[in-house]
């Protein structure tokens, strides 16, 4: 399988569908799915019933994974999406660098 420009950690901006526009974390990367939860974008309803999480129970707002085709990675000079390189650094180590910037994404 090939590798993934998304990181778990990493700020992302959506580029299509129907939070396009919106930027957040990414809390988890699906990587069989090819999926990312990221935080606050795409948001759904679930009913559920009282557990010990909701003792209430009822409508809860939560993420939904999202395809990582509409996720670009934010770069960390300028705050706008780029697109990601991998090369190596001075240590001999592979790195994310940014396209628009060529900074090394951590």
């Amino acid at each position: 399988m090939a590798k993934l420009h998304i990181k778990k950690g990493d700020m992302v901006y959506v580029i299509s569908g129907e939070s396009k526009g919106q930027q957040g974390r990414v809390l988890k990367v699906l990587v069989e799915k090819q999926r990312a939860i990221v935080e606050g974008v795409n948001m759904v309803s679930r009913h559920t019933k009282p557990n010990s999480q909701y003792p209430q129970g009822g409508i809860i707002k939560k993420e939904a994974p999202i395809h990582i085709s509409n996720l670009m990675v934010v770069d960390p000079t300028t705050g706008k999406p780029t697109r990601i390189g991998r090369r190596l650094n001075d240590k001999g180590k592979l790195v994310r660098y940014s396209k628009k910037s060529g900074e090394e994404i951590k």
